[in-house]
Order: C-alpha cells, then sequence, then structure tokens
C-alpha cells in the first residue's frame, strides 16, 4: 500500500536514511525540516545539536540525494511554548522535564502529525530506533540507541499514523548503509544535550529566565550546610557544583536528596538515601486497553537508564507503582515508561519518589 509520507529530516543520519528507506518502499515521501529557533544562531552548532542553520542545510543535501521534495516549516513559537517555556517552569516547581520527550510529545507527534494530516499525508516518518508492529510500539533492536522510551508519551492515534524505519537495524548499520547512498551526513556526530541551551550551562540559563533566589542547603537533620542562588539549578542525584560550605561528619559525598520550591531549599545527604521503591506517577498514557487492576511489569525511568521490575496498581488517574529492587536519582516531573518485554505498555509523569527508609 503507497502512502503519502512525511519525512521529520533533522539534519541527522538517522532521519536521512528513514526517509530514503521510505521511498525505497514505494511510498510518496516529502522530506521536511522543522525550524525551531526565531534565531537559530542561538542553538547549538557544529554537530551537537538538532536545530541550527547548517542541520537545515544537511537535510536539504540529503533529500536530494534521495530524490524527494523538500521543505522547511516554521516551528519556532510552538516549539518555545511547549517545550523551552515547559523545561523553565518545570524547573521553577521543583520537578525534572525531559525536553526531548516533551519535544516529540507536543512537536513530531502533535503539531507535525497535525500539520501533516491537514495537508492529506497519511503518515509521519521519523528516524527513531523503535519498532512499530502490527500497532505495538517495541524496542528498537540496537539496545544502545532504543527510543522507544521518548516515544511512550505517543498516543494510539498517532502512531497509527507514524513510520519508524530504523528500528529493525542497528546505529553502525545505519551509518555504512548512509555512505552506500551517498548521503554526506553518514559520519556526522549524533545530537547532545540540550539543543536549546547554546552553551551547554543550564543553570545560567534557567538564572537568565528565573532570576536569583538565595536560599538554604540542608541535610537530613535540617541542619544549614550551604547556600544557593535558585533551588531550581539542582536535580535529585546531582553530586558535583553543591558548593557546600560544611562537610559531611563521615567525610563522604552528599547527593541533592530534594527539591522544595515553596520553602526553596535544597536537601542533601548520602548516597544510599537516594534509593526508592515507591512511585506515583500521574496522567498516564496507554498504547493498549488500561488495565482493569494491579499488574506487574518492568519500568523503565530514564531514556537509557536500567530496566526495573515492579508492581502497578492503577488508581484513577494515578499509578502506583513498587519497584521490586531500589532504584537511585529519581526525581518528580521524569517520565516511567511501562513494559511487558520489548513491548511499550504505556507511560506516566513521576509525582513524587517514596526514598527507601534506614
Amino acid at each position: 500500500m503507497t502512502l503519502r509520507v512525511l519525512a521529520a529530516m533533522s539534519g541527522g543520519v538517522d532521519s536521512a536514511v528513514a526517509a530514503a528507506r521510505a521511498a525505497d518502499a514505494g511510498h510518496d515521501v516529502t522530506g521536511v525540516h522543522m525550524a525551531l529557533s526565531a534565531n537559530p544562531q542561538s542553538y547549538r552548532t557544529g554537530a551537537r545539536g538538532c536545530c541550527t542553520l547548517e542541520d537545515s542545510r544537511d537535510a536539504r543535501r540529503a533529500a536530494d540525494v534521495i530524490g524527494i521534495p523538500f521543505y522547511v516549516w516554521d516551528l519556532a513559537e510552538r516549539f518555545h511554548e511547549d517545550v523551552v517555556e515547559d523545561f523553565v517552569s518545570e524547573y521553577a516547581a521543583g520537578r525534572t522535564p525531559n525536553p526531548c520527550l516533551r519535544c516529540n510529545e507536543k512537536i513530531k507527534f502533535a503539531a507535525l502529525l497535525d500539520r501533516a494530516m491537514a495537508l492529506g499525508f497519511d503518515a509521519v516518518c521519523t528516524g527513531h530506533y523503535a519498532r512499530l508492529e502490527d500497532g505495538v510500539l517495541r524496542r528498537g533492536v540496537d539496545g544502545g540507541k532504543d527510543q522507544s522510551y521518548v516515544l511512550a508519551v505517543c498516543t494510539p492515534e498517532q502512531l497509527a499514523h507514524s513510520l519508524f524505519p530504523l528500528g529493525d537495524t542497528t546505529k553502525a548499520d545505519i551509518r555504512r548503509e548512509a555512505e552506500r547512498r551517498g548521503i554526506q551526513v553518514a559520519a556526522k556526530r549524533d545530537s547532545h544535550d540540550i539543543c536549546f541551551i547554546a552553551d551547554g550551562d543550564t543553570r545560567g540559563f534557567l538564572r537568565e529566565r528565573l532570576g536569583a533566589a538565595p536560599g538554604p542547603i540542608v541535610d537530613t537533620d535540617g541542619n544549614r550546610v550551604g547556600d544557593h542562588d535558585g533551588a531550581y539549578a539542582y536535580t535529585v542525584g546531582q553530586r558535583k557544583g553543591l558548593r557546600l560550605g560544611t562537610p559531611a561528619p563521615d567525610g563522604r559525598p552528599r547527593y541533592v536528596l530534594d527539591i522544595s520550591p515553596v520553602t526553596n531549599t535544597v536537601t542533601v545527604g548520602p548516597r544510599e538515601a537516594l534509593d526508592v521503591r515507591q512511585i506515583t506517577a500521574e496522567r498516564p498514557v496507554w498504547l493498549s486497553e488500561p488495565p482493569a487492576g494491579p499488574f506487574t511489569c518492568e519500568v523503565q525511568l530514564r531514556a537509557h537508564g536500567e530496566v526495573h521490575g515492579c508492581e502497578v496498581e492503577p488508581d484513577g488517574g494515578r499509578l502506583r507503582i513498587r519497584l521490586r529492587a531500589p532504584a537511585r536519582g529519581v526525581a518528580p516531573g521524569q517520565a516511567v515508561v511501562l513494559y511487558d518485554g520489548d513491548r511499550v505498555l504505556g507511560s506516566a509523569t513521576i509525582a513524587e519518589a517514596a526514598r527507601v527508609l534506614a
């Protein structure tokens, strides 16, 4: 069946090969690059980002090699509202957001897909490493590149109009294929970090937008052990850059355990105090029929984090998750993705994480 396919082309090797494979499959493919910054010079340059002028040019050159039409769509305003402002507000609320996950949810599989459907396209194609089999989202075969975690926020309706041509291939093979096809970005480095923070200084980026907000850093007994310029600059599990004035009695390193925007307090403690066994998550998105009662599965708490066995109990619009073994560095605002083997069951946003008490 021939589809009209809109291929999202970031300027990297993955999206270029995905577009080429969609064209090889006989689909009517059009390439589009999303301009996500009103001032592309302010986003990363080189090969670390995916939102620069050079990325746009790389995408256009790849489309020329593939032999497909190519356009640039301006989604800068939508990106700023749904991703950048969300990033800032989440940190201000003491949570730890994932902007790449939010970009997938709000830009690639909402704004882009909605516009594609309105223009008569049947599907959107991306270079994500994941598999879609009979409507079921599964992990990509390359465990090191699997991106099912960041796609788990998509709804079944969005996935029904999506193509992921790379899910059955390793990244090394994709690079070799791009070279064979004559696609110039075959050896281009993958994008890293947050594309809209030009210098990689997240703390400085947030301070510029939220201003200085001095407050205390305390230990688990409530003793003041340091000061900060803004609680928003810290994340749960952070060890470096704490600038504590009082060393721990046992001389061991201390980590951020909790961030309270209400009291503007950062709490630090020993590494083992980061252990979490119970999680409450909200706003679940199910990729199949929602479960009627408690069930067992595996969960992943970071894009490339380890997998934990657990028991899940749906509770209205929330999920109560009990891990069989403790996890560390779990923070409100992160996504929890539920798996049955390599199959994605759904996702939710972490609201609370209960530490293991000694």
